[in-house]
């Protein structure tokens, strides 16, 4: 589908809320990924918000940031790096203790060496809520004389720390800064959940892809 003539960022509604409690995240935004047309979309509307950025290679976060994160890499036409929970490589690591949305203090680690000094690094996960994870990576690559090129997530929630990361760096989301999408998020509550429904997001069949309309049918 044309992006000029597409309902903008429609897939941002696909996105399931929590109901498992509150040990997990408020939402789910893997339904995006399921559904061919909304992924496609999704990448097609964070590769066009890049321009003008040239990374050397994509980084993805442990876990959920493997998916966007290589997607995207296949796009630009770079390679792809996968920074870890600990204990998962099996080559010399560099690691990092980093607070998560949670409040649970883990590790994550990251192979070495992983790039030349001054390499060009773009980091991308999921959701960037609280920032600690993200600022856990960022020392990883800055450590190996690397170059923080830009941030990319879905959507990357208004904190103290989060701010601090525009400041600092490039940073690309779907969901657009000051939108109602992002007030939304800041709040941690969608309008789009009180007529959700999972079949919303389910595969199209092949040659069929559309996306649902406002009303979500």
């Amino acid at each position: 589908m044309d992006r000029g003539s597409r309902d903008d960022r429609w897939y941002l509604r696909l996105m399931a809320p929590n109901t498992k409690g509150d040990q997990f995240a408020w939402l789910d935004p893997t339904s995006i990924y399921i559904n061919g047309a909304a992924f496609h979309d999704l990448l097609d509307d964070l590769e066009a918000d890049l321009e003008g950025i040239e990374p050397d290679v994509v980084a993805g976060l442990d876990a959920m940031g493997f998916v966007l994160g290589a997607a995207l890499a296949a796009r630009l036409g770079v390679g792809f790096l996968p920074v870890r929970k600990a204990g998962k490589l099996c080559v010399d690591t560099d690691a990092v203790s980093f607070t998560n949305y949670s409040g649970r203090t883990q590790q994550m680690e990251m192979r070495l060496p992983a790039f030349a000094p001054g390499t060009r690094v773009l980091l991308v996960d999921q959701w960037i809520e609280t920032g600690g994870t993200m600022e856990g990576a960022i020392a990883l690559v800055e450590r190996q004389e690397g170059r923080v090129c830009g941030l990319v997530a879905i959507a990357i929630e208004t904190t103290q720390r989060t701010r601090a990361f525009r400041a600092n760096y490039p940073c690309v989301s779907a969901v657009l800064p000051g939108s109602s999408w992002q007030r939304e998020c800041d709040a941690q509550f969608l309008s789009s959940f009180e007529e959700y429904r999972p079949e919303q997001a389910f595969p199209a069949p092949a040659g069929n892809a559309r996306p649902p309309s406002r009303d979500g049918r």
